[in-house]
């Protein structure tokens, strides 16, 4: 078990050091435009992705920050109509070449939105598609096969939950405001007095 630990924690460490520090500042100053403009952030993704669209989701609600989820095979469905000039939209697909993210690409290129990939793959077709991508190298996905996506989607959640934490930041989120989003729970005990 340790030893599954230990390595785990390499090929984390690994990956997230692998990404492109001014890549990233690049997207944290997108979305810092787009929030106070006064749009929005979307996340789309498929698969065991979604859980970690909704987790991103659930923390920039938590600061107050506009943020909504888009599953990749609804937007198709109506929920394009979420997609408003301005707003930024990021997909997560691990290979950059799933079919449904693909094709959603090619529908939001015709509206006025910024565009974001979130990949494991550096020269995939929404690599080359998109006019913006955060690349992180994966080593392994800490399966057997290598192929069930595990360390992917906790690489997606790590940096997705980093790029919230920054926004509160540079959107400068204090304390009282997080407050008024946790009035139960362990949190809301925990603030209760502040």
């Amino acid at each position: 078990m340790k030893q599954y630990f230990k390595n785990l924690l390499r090929i984390l460490e690994n990956s997230l050091m692998s990404i492109d520090e001014d890549v990233f500042e690049d997207l944290v100053k997108d979305s810092v435009e787009t929030l106070k403009s006064g749009n929005k952030l979307i996340v789309s993704g498929l698969g065991k992705n979604v859980p970690v669209c909704d987790k991103f989701v659930g923390t920039m609600n938590s600061f107050g920050l506009n943020a909504q989820y888009m599953n990749t095979n609804s937007a198709v469905h109506g929920d394009l109509g979420m997609i408003h000039k301005g707003d930024l939209v990021i997909i997560l697909t691990k290979s950059g070449e799933t079919a449904e993210s693909v094709y959603l690409n090619n529908l939001i290129k015709k509206r006025e939105c910024k565009r974001w990939l979130l990949t494991f793959e550096k020269d995939s077709t929404l690599v080359r598609e998109m006019p913006k991508s955060l690349i992180i190298s994966l080593e392994h996905e800490g399966d057997k096969w290598n192929i069930a996506p595990n360390n992917s989607t906790t690489l997606n959640l790590i940096v997705l939950q980093m790029l919230a934490v920054r926004l509160s930041d540079e959107m400068n989120i204090d304390l009282s405001e997080f407050k008024a989003n946790h009035p139960g729970g362990h949190i809301g005990e925990l603030l209760k007095n502040e």
